[in-house]
This record gives C-alpha cells, sequence and structure tokens, in this order.
C-alpha cells in the first residue's frame, strides 16, 4: 500500500504495521490507518478526478488502504448522486440542503461501502469466510456483497431484526444465527465466532479498515460539491462507525490539500438509544443504555466505535441532536412530498439540524460566498422526482444510462454532465443478478 504508513491506536497512540487481519490495539482501543499526506498531495489531486472514469468508491484509491494489485469488488459501490432539494430545505427553514442517496447502492446502503472493504481486505488476507453481527443493514450488505465475490458469510442478528432483513440475508445465502438478546450479546457471541474459527471481521468497531470504506462517502460529498465545504454534515447515528469514517474523510482530503476547512458535524440519535449524544450533551462519560427505540438500525446501547465517534463530534464542533419516535415519524409525510423519498425511516431531528433517515446523509450548507466560484448545479430533487432518473435500473431491458431517459442536462451537476457526454460501456455483473446479467453502469 504505496500510501499507507501505518495504524495508530486512538487510546494508547501504539503503531502497528497494517497487516489485512488488523483488528484492535492490545489496550482494547480502536486503530485508525494513517496516511502519508505529502506523497498523495504530490501524486494526486483533484484534476485527476475530473478524468477519472471509475465512476465507484475506488476512484479515490490513493486515500484507502488497499494494495495495488487489489481488484474492486463485482458490484459497483459509491459515486451515489448527491440532490438539491430547494423545497425541504424551505420546509425545514434552512438556506440550502444537499440530499447524499445511497440507498442507490447495490443492497440499498451506506454499509456496502464498508462491505466492499471488508470483502477486498479478506481476499488480501487470503480468507474465504467473512462474519459479522448487525441489527440488519450491515448484514445485508455483507451478504450481498460477500456473496457477489464468493465469500461465505456468517451474520449475527440480535432476535428483533426486522423479519424483512432477516429474510434478505437468507435470499443472499448467508448463514444467519439468531441471538435471544440485546445487540451486545450478539456483538460478544460473534466476536467469540470469529476468534475461534478463523473467519474475516467484518465489524465496523473492530476493524479498523471498514471506516476507511465509509469514509468514502464524504470524499464524494465534496468532489460532487466541487470542494466548496458545507456548513454541516448530518448523519444518523448508532454504532458511531459511519460518523467516525466520514470525519475521518474529511480530515484527510484536508490534510492533503483537496479541501481548506472542515464542516461541523451533526449527530443525531433516538431518545430511546442514545449513548452517545447524551454524553456529549451532559459533558460526562457515555454509559450503556436500553434500546428502546423502533429506529432499530441505530439503536446500540453499547456503541463499540464511541471513542472515534465523541472524537469527531468534539473537534469539529458539531452538535448531538435526540429525538423521540414520535419525531422520527414526522418525516413519512416529507419522504412522499415532491421534494425527497425516503425508504426505512431511522432517526430525523428538528428544523434547526435537518433530518437523517437510512441510508442517506442531509447535508444542509449555506451558499459560498460572493467571491467564490458560482455553485455546482446540482440535480434538483423538486423537478426531478425520486425514481424518475433511475426507474428500470435493474430491468435488463434497459440499455441506454439512466441520464439519457428524458432527463435535461441542465438538471446534472458538471460532473454528472460530463459523464453523460461520454456514457460508459454496461457492465456485466456476476453475482446476485446471476452470471451474464446485463446492467447499465448507473452514472455513465
Amino acid at each position: 500500500m504505496k500510501y499507507v504508513r501505518h495504524a495508530r491506536c486512538v487510546r494508547c497512540g501504539a503503531v502497528y504495521e497494517a497487516v489485512p487481519a488488523l483488528t484492535t490495539c492490545r489496550c482494547g482501543g480502536m486503530l485508525d490507518i494513517e496516511y502519508d499526506y505529502e506523497a498523495i498531495r504530490a501524486d494526486f489531486s483533484p484534476a485527476d478526478l475530473e478524468g477519472c472514469r471509475d465512476y465507484s468508491m475506488w476512484r479515490y484509491r490513493p486515500f484507502l488502504p488497499v494494495e495495488d494489485r487489489s481488484p474492486p469488488t463485482p458490484l459497483r459501490v459509491g459515486w451515489s448522486p448527491l440532490y438539491r432539494a430547494d423545497r425541504l430545505a424551505r420546509t425545514l427553514g434552512l438556506r440550502t440542503l444537499y440530499l447524499k442517496d445511497d440507498g442507490q447502492n447495490p443492497t440499498s446502503s451506506l454499509k456496502d461501502r464498508a462491505s466492499a472493504m471488508a470483502v477486498v481486505k479478506a481476499r488480501e488476507a487470503g480468507a474465504d469466510t467473512i462474519a459479522c453481527s448487525s441489527t440488519g443493514n450491515a448484514a445485508s450488505s455483507l451478504a450481498g456483497n460477500a456473496t457477489a465475490a464468493g465469500f461465505r458469510t456468517y451474520i449475527f442478528v440480535p432476535a428483533r431484526a426486522p423479519k424483512g432483513k432477516v429474510a434478505q440475508l437468507m435470499i443472499f445465502g448467508a448463514a444467519v444465527i439468531t441471538v435471544d438478546g440485546s445487540y451486545e450479546d450478539t456483538f460478544a457471541l460473534s466476536k467469540e465466532a470469529i476468534d475461534r474459527w478463523g473467519w474475516y471481521n467484518r465489524n465496523a468497531a473492530i476493524n479498523p479498515y471498514l471506516s476507511e470504506g465509509k469514509k468514502t462517502v464524504t470524499l464524494e460529498i465534496m468532489e460532487q460539491l466541487h470542494w466548496q465545504v458545507p456548513d454541516y454534515i448530518a448523519l444518523s447515528v448508532g454504532d458511531g462507525c459511519t460518523i467516525a469514517g466520514a470525519w475521518k474523510g474529511l480530515k484527510d482530503l484536508c490534510a492533503a490539500g483537496f479541501i481548506d476547512r472542515l464542516p461541523r458535524l451533526i449527530s443525531v440519535q433516538a431518545e430511546g438509544c442514545c449513548p452517545l449524544n447524551r454524553a456529549i450533551q451532559t459533558g460526562e462519560p457515555w454509559r450503556p443504555m436500553e434500546e428502546n427505540t423502533l429506529a432499530d438500525s441505530i439503536a446500540v446501547g453499547v456503541p463499540r466505535n464511541a471513542d472515534k465517534a465523541l472524537a469527531a463530534i468534539r473537534e469539529s464542533r458539531g452538535l448531538a441532536v435526540i429525538v423521540s419516535d414520535e419525531e422520527i415519524l414526522i418525516p413519512l409525510w416529507l419522504a412522499w412530498s415532491p421534494a425527497t423519498v425516503s425508504r426505512t425511516c431511522r432517526a430525523a431531528s428538528g428544523p434547526r439540524a435537518s433530518l437523517c433517515w437510512s441510508r442517506r446523509i442531509w447535508t444542509p450548507c449555506s451558499p459560498p460566498s460572493p467571491s467564490a466560484a458560482s455553485p455546482p448545479k446540482i440535480r434538483k430533487s423538486e423537478d426531478t422526482p425520486y425514481g424518475s432518473d433511475f426507474q428500470g435500473r435493474h430491468d435488463r431491458r434497459h440499455r441506454q444510462p439512466h441520464h439519457h431517459r428524458g432527463q435535461p442536462s441542465s438538471h446534472l451537476c458538471p460532473v454528472h454532465q460530463r459523464q453523460r457526454r461520454q456514457p460508459d460501456p454496461h457492465r456485466r455483473v456476476h453475482g446476485l443478478a446471476g452470471p451474464g446479467s446485463v446492467f447499465p453502469h448507473p452514472h455513465a
């Protein structure tokens, strides 16, 4: 790995070689992957991305801890669309609002970014089986991406996991172990089994490489905004891995000279399970909580990535927003407005902080200063309702790139306009859709 220096414990500062099967420090602390930012700055710049034809998370390889020879995953992950939602912004009392739609990933989740990284690192480690514990989305993501790449998977889920998500795991061919207990019990059992049988560990709170996959969502946001940094980025928080990864990506970009400042983070947790946000608001150490909320995907009473998550919120001078289950239901009517559509409600904040739902990052930002360049023309969701741009995404009869289906180019950001002029050939995907299935490139 050309640009990777080592891994460092965020708790005690111990340094480790960045080997594929790396987990946690001897002291129990989480590890961070550190890079040679001067080398990245010398070899890689925003101009290199302008001509990059790899419209996936792997376009940022200099910022990722993978070997040069390692092939990407079979399913395309990342480079999801960024929408500008003016009508929703007005409804929420915000000046400008962008929506990052990671529902376009293979299993409709941001977790696909971590799972794709796990698949590549498991291959580098010589493993043939990957396992994890999850409340649902991470499990589905691992099962789909690992199966497509030819790995066996073992998934540990708490008994309260939604039946639909468990069924999806079985459809993907995963071995599902249901644990009669909390997420903490599920996590402990998965760790014991992984240690005993030598499976590759996909638990994001144990494996430091998975946050490196998740950080690509903020790398994309910054590129899609032409490196104009928003004031805030809001994320729903459970174990803390996603917000930690998002912050790591932003700091990497700043250290390499791609952006000149950092945004503030907004951490959103449900009132029935908010150990991290409660710690931020009270200034006390975090304490375990019962998992008592309808937002099952972020119901983590004992967050395993608390150190990194709390550090991210504090370093960014961020906000901690706690919402009730009643408030979580508010976005359901907003979701079906012409402004936006959401598939699975996860968590929501009040008008001061924007909303956060499953499979989505909502990014409120103020307009650039008058001296700055004009903002990029991001597709407006009120003019192009969700679905019209992506209908027939998995329909084999369609051979056109999606942006050719009657959508005016004026609704596309400059990056997407360039892709429209230079479409990629259709890809053959082997795995979940069966050998030889043809899908048009989602962003060609």
